[in-house]
């Protein structure tokens, strides 16, 4: 017996749509693809967006973005009050849950509307699959940025072509070039901190691939990221190891970051949201993955073959899966880096 085909959900012309996707920088930019999309399809759709701070302000002045509604997630309990506050008497005539987790059932199950659309019951969590009344049916583990994409083709909107518009804003042109303006040599990012230790590297090894980054390459290692104390205690072993010079961005606001990557000539990063913002971007970046299987959660169709793939073993053909690898992201060599950014070199250098 064939399987039924997914469900098609109408979107009603000029829609308010509610997005619920609040954390992790990452997730909001292969979220940004599927607001994009939305306003081709229809540009009188108005879209509001649920995000924490961080991602907020990454986000904050995206042209297909009609409103951001802010969830102090340090809040606790009183967030989720303020943000029925915010929501409350506001109908809207769709919400997409792209966020499985617990909190987001929660503001799922806030919002006024008739359609909320979320994952089938295999893949939502913490009950998130009792809140919605839509379900995209099961398929087969791929991308995150293609699971996304079926909130789309649910609704009858095509995803191509992907289109990401994360700026530089034109407001923001000046500051981007003012720091360029002082450096020497082409740019190039090193994003040494993540979320989690095991996506992070060797300090050492981040001295040595800046060293030869500066005398084979004639480039300007750039630290960026944030001020965790992991990333402030690697940039301070970068900065004694290093024999050349390195600058460090650490803690400049999300803004800012955008510029600074998409000025460089190529970015180098651990798996970690400013990687996601490097490749929407469209800057050769060179992604250091071993402990998240790449396949799920890599660079999206730019730059695989920049890509260090730590997490499966040599000759493995391993499955797209959510199992994480532990150990796996230090195993990367020096040598390895620079093998892919001699490829860079070859392949992509501007």
């Amino acid at each position: 017996m064939p399987s039924a085909p997914p469900p098609f959900v109408p979107l009603p012309p000029a829609a308010r749509i509610l997005i619920v996707m609040m954390s992790a920088v990452g997730d909001a930019v292969h979220v940004l693809p599927v607001v994009t999309a939305l306003k081709r399809h229809d540009p009188s759709i108005r879209i509001t967006w649920v995000l924490q701070g961080g991602p907020a302000s990454l986000v904050r002045g995206h042209p297909d973005v009609d409103e951001i509604v802010l969830f102090d997630r340090k809040g606790g309990w009183r967030a989720f009050a303020e943000l029925r506050k915010a929501l409350g008497g506001r109908r809207f005539d769709l919400v997409l849950d792209l966020q499985v987790y617990f909190k987001a059932s929660i503001v799922t199950a806030l919002a006024d509307a008739p359609v909320k659309l979320g994952f089938d019951r295999g893949r939502a969590r913490d009950w998130n699959w009792a809140v919605t009344n839509r379900k995209i049916p099961r398929r087969q583990p791929q991308h995150v940025q293609d699971q996304y994409f079926e909130f789309l083709d649910t609704l009858g909107v095509p995803d191509e072509p992907v289109e990401w518009k994360l700026g530089p804003w034109p407001h923001e042109l000046d500051a981007q070039r003012a720091f360029f303006a002082k450096l020497e040599r082409p740019a190039a990012c090193l994003v040494i901190g993540s979320t989690h230790p095991e996506k992070e590297w060797v300090p050492e090894r981040w001295a040595a691939v800046s060293d030869a980054l500066w005398e084979r390459y004639g480039l300007q290692p750039v630290i960026v990221g944030g001020t965790s104390e992991r990333e402030m205690a690697t940039e301070r072993d970068i900065l004694r190891l290093a024999r050349h010079p390195v600058v460090s961005t650490l803690g400049v606001p999300f803004r800012e970051l955008v510029g600074i990557l998409q000025g460089s000539a190529l970015t180098l990063s651990l798996d970690t949201g400013p990687m996601h913002i490097s490749v929407a971007l469209g800057t050769p970046t060179i992604a250091l993955m071993g402990y998240i299987n790449p396949k799920r959660t890599g660079p999206y169709r730019r730059f695989r073959d920049l890509l260090v793939d730590a997490y499966g073993y040599p000759g493995e053909d391993y499955p797209i899966t959510i199992q994480k690898r532990l150990g796996r992201t230090r195993t990367i060599t020096v040598e390895q880096v620079m093998g892919k950014v001699a490829l860079w070199d070859r392949t992509y250098r501007r």
